[in-house]
């Protein structure tokens, strides 16, 4: 596989970033943020900055591991449910009467069920990741309103609450937990054996799996991974809201895969990296800021947000198209 396409070490990808996908996001967030500095009162203040960074926290967290999967060709639209589904057990577990240093490691293991439950049906069962979180979206959002209603449970401790809005200077604290896990995600993706065999799952499943890849495994904990991180942003959600809801981060999954897809990862899989996904998540959280400071309709950031999806998904991807259209008739000529 090129170097390109797996991200491993020796692919020069800061060298070569200026010439792909990446560089333009980076040129994109430069732009839009100097726009929105010098056109949007209140855009560069240092509280309306750590918002931002804070606004994005929890979108930040589930890419992480959303891009691994990703990269590996497959998907995981449940990520927002099991993040609302954690929040209703905490919230569940706490009018229980639980302590809360028992509550947060339950949410967590609720999280890994759920990824496990979706990589069970996908590795186990052969079922298409897409069709199946698109059924456990459903289920797990379902569950949540099962277990806590319409209701809301606010009487959360302080000292958490506190600091899940917590920051120094204007990088809240919540970033900075962003910040290390991106670096474990980093390397594990661009910098080790695991990292190079999700690469070659997207490439091409059939030649990893007679390279020796353990596909099924690696997938099941991809999607493991992938529900214990919507649970731990589930976490930084409802201390940072004071406010445990069934309905918490709905909707989150669009943003999610948007910022994965903006970042350059190719919907087919095999290629990507970490930091143009990091980089497209500031770049959304940017556009999404300035227009709220704005006073612009809900509606227009849900058509902007949806325009950037469908520009993530063409714009990195046609040669990627191009490739397979025009594979198929080179191998016709070359066998006849």
């Amino acid at each position: 596989m090129p170097a390109e396409h797996t991200g491993a070490v020796g692919s020069r990808w800061p060298v070569r970033a200026a010439y792909r996908w990446e560089g333009l996001i980076l040129a994109l967030l430069a732009g839009v943020a100097l726009w929105a500095s010098l056109g949007v009162d209140g855009f560069a203040n240092g509280s309306n900055v750590s918002f931002l960074l804070l606004d994005t926290t929890e979108i930040a967290l589930m890419v992480l591991t959303m891009t691994l999967v990703i990269v590996a060709a497959e998907i995981d639209l449940s990520v927002a449910s099991t993040l609302g589904l954690s929040c209703a057990v905490l919230g569940q577990l706490w009018n229980a009467g639980l302590p809360i240093e028992a509550i947060m490691p339950i949410c967590l293991l609720v999280g890994a069920v759920c990824g496990a439950f979706n990589g069970l049906l996908v590795t186990g069962l052969g079922l298409p990741s897409l069709a199946v979180t698109i059924g456990t979206y459903a289920l797990f959002r379902g569950l949540a309103y099962v277990l806590l209603g319409d209701q809301a449970v606010a009487d959360l401790p302080p000292a958490y609450t506190g600091l899940a809005t917590a920051s120094l200077g204007p990088i809240p604290l919540a970033s900075l937990l962003v910040v290390v896990l991106a670096g474990v995600a980093a390397v594990v993706l661009h910098a080790t054996g695991l990292g190079r065999s999700i690469f070659a799952l997207g490439s091409n499943v059939e030649a990893a799996f007679f390279a020796g890849v353990r596909v099924k495994r690696i997938k099941f904990w991809l999607f493991v991974a992938s529900g214990t991180m919507a649970s731990l942003a589930s976490l930084v959600y409802t201390f940072r809201y004071a406010s445990a809801r069934a309905d918490n981060g709905m909707g989150l999954e669009l943003a999610v895969v948007a910022a994965v897809l903006l970042g350059g990862v190719s919907i087919f899989g095999g290629r990507g990296s970490l930091p143009g996904v990091l980089m497209a998540v500031l770049l959304l959280g940017v556009v999404r800021n300035a227009l709220i400071l704005a006073d612009v309709a809900n509606e227009v950031l849900n058509f902007v947000t949806g325009l950037l999806l469908v520009a993530s998904v063409l714009a990195p991807n046609l040669g990627a198209v191009r490739r397979r259209r025009t594979t198929p008739s080179v191998e016709g000529k070359s066998v006849s």
